[in-house]
């Protein structure tokens, strides 16, 4: 006695299987339609309210600009003595016959560096030049009353008043020193003291 078979079933065909994927593909693409769908926008606010990132970089200081000129100050008169420096109150920056002789540069010739720049950021204590670094108050004279002691712990100070002094011994004159002064430092510095220009000048 033979087995009966069930005959077999239709084979699917090509479209069929066409079809099937086309209806997957419109209900996937639809869900993700409504899942991926915008909302509704909410009110504006004027440009004005609208925060800044939080991740935004403060902007570097811009450097303060020359504020017109200013007469020269006198020096301290030749042959009088100078204030005690009181050298050993503080660690200084530089070797201590170095800070010496930028003081006494300072005392003696306020007509350098009043005009010649700091980039340290001492225009927060209310320094407008280098000779300020140095140099607290003066007499009407021109004689040190005070020394400034925050030159003595203040690389920056230091140097920017020993090359002012080197380069007047070699005979520059004050706007050769301040342009020397402010390509050698201002490259390297956020902000710098707001220093006037001598009397007269009209331009570097």
């Amino acid at each position: 006695m033979s087995e009966k078979r069930t005959p077999p079933g239709p084979k699917p065909t090509t479209s069929g299987n066409l079809l099937f994927l086309v209806a997957v593909v419109a209900v996937v693409g639809g869900g993700a339609y409504l899942f991926l769908k915008p909302s509704a926008p909410a009110a504006t606010e004027p440009a004005s309210a609208v925060p800044t990132s939080t991740d935004a970089q403060p902007a570097a200081a811009v450097p303060a600009q020359p504020v017109g000129t200013a007469p020269r100050r006198p020096g301290h008169p030749k042959g009088e003595p100078l204030p005690e420096l009181f050298l050993d109150q503080f660690t200084a920056a530089r070797p201590v016959d170095q800070v010496r002789a930028v003081y006494e540069f300072a005392a003696a010739h306020p007509e350098v560096l009043q005009y010649v720049p700091c980039f340290c950021g001492c225009e927060t204590r209310g320094h407008v030049g280098n000779d300020d670094c140095f140099v607290q108050n003066r007499g009407a004279d021109g004689r040190v009353l005070a020394w400034e002691p925050h030159g003595v712990a203040c690389a920056v100070c230091i140097d920017v008043g020993a090359d002012a002094s080197r380069m007047y011994a070699s005979g520059a004159s004050v706007t050769q020193i301040r342009s020397a002064i402010e390509g050698k430092y201002r490259p390297l510095a956020a902000s710098m003291t707001p220093t006037p220009m001598p009397e007269g000048h009209t331009g570097h």
